[in-house]
């Protein structure tokens, strides 16, 4: 079998997490895995034993064949997998994918802030983004309410491409009220996730999230966000891999413009008009 069905196999393994996925996936160096590949590997006598179990389970291919129906499965391996996203500490390693895949090789611009946003996001991003889509840029973002949801809406308004990247499996819509707006997302741009299609959304999966929504992206840009939010985890991941990262300015005395007011003061760009020089921004 292909590597891409062999590693989703092992991950829908018991007691095959990310770790020793990557331990496996480090080793194979074949396209075609079977069982002579899998005796080469050096893994622990439990692992390897796992690792054959995986290679020989019956189920599983059942599972597997159900799962390449409902959506796209993109490995580490594969040519779809966005090359940006390989040099993040801890890639995912698989992807599943629903929509224009496209969209992974073109030039993102990732948008996220606060659940809680103001009017003052809306408008910031309503003005943006006709200068984002006439640059040909992919607006990317996490589909969760607030500047998620203002950032995906507005790129679909003014006819752009827009990537989802959500903290639960494909088939499940989280929140609720996105429901609508993430069935658009699938028809006219691309939505992704690292876990399988029924995994449902738990807190401690959003920002595990935040990593790709960082790694698949150019530049990074953040509107209302208090200093400790998951805006900020994106934004310093961003940093960490040299991605540019802008931030809107706003009041000091308001809690939400803390995080972006503080990114600036360590050196993110400020949006000072609503004419960003996207050429700046690769």
């Amino acid at each position: 079998m292909n590597k891409t069905d062999f590693l989703l196999k092992l991950k829908l393994q018991k007691g095959i997490g990310y770790v020793k996925l990557l331990q496996i996936a480090s080793q194979l160096d074949v396209e075609e895995v079977d069982s002579a590949a899998v005796q080469k590997l050096d893994l622990p006598f439990n692992l390897a034993a796992a690792a054959f179990k995986a290679l020989n389970d019956e189920q599983a291919d059942q599972t597997v064949a159900r799962i390449k129906k409902q959506c796209q499965v993109i490995s580490f391996f594969n040519q779809e997998y966005p090359d940006r996203l390989r040099e993040i500490y801890q890639p995912p390693l698989i992807l599943f994918a629903r929509g224009n895949v496209s969209l992974l090789k073109s030039k993102i611009v990732t948008i996220v802030g606060a659940r809680l946003a103001s009017h003052y996001s809306q408008e910031v991003i309503d003005r943006l983004m006709p200068n984002l889509v006439a640059s040909n840029l992919t607006i990317a973002s996490g589909l969760a309410k607030g500047v998620d949801g203002f950032a995906h809406r507005a790129c679909l308004k003014n006819n752009g491409q827009t990537i989802a990247v959500v903290g639960n499996g494909l088939n499940h819509y989280y929140p609720s009220q996105n429901h609508g707006l993430q069935d658009q997302i699938v028809d006219k741009g691309l939505i992704i996730s690292e876990y399988l299609p029924d995994t449902p959304p738990r807190p401690f999966r959003f920002p595990q999230r935040n990593r790709i929504l960082a790694g698949i992206s150019d530049s990074v840009i953040v509107t209302e966000a208090k200093e400790k939010s998951g805006s900020l985890i994106t934004a310093n991941l961003a940093l960490q891999e040299n991605r540019n990262v802008y931030a809107v300015p706003g009041p000091i005395t308001s809690p939400l413009s803390e995080g972006p007011n503080r990114l600036i003061e360590v050196g993110a760009t400020p949006i000072v008009d609503f004419k960003l020089e996207t050429e700046n921004i690769f």
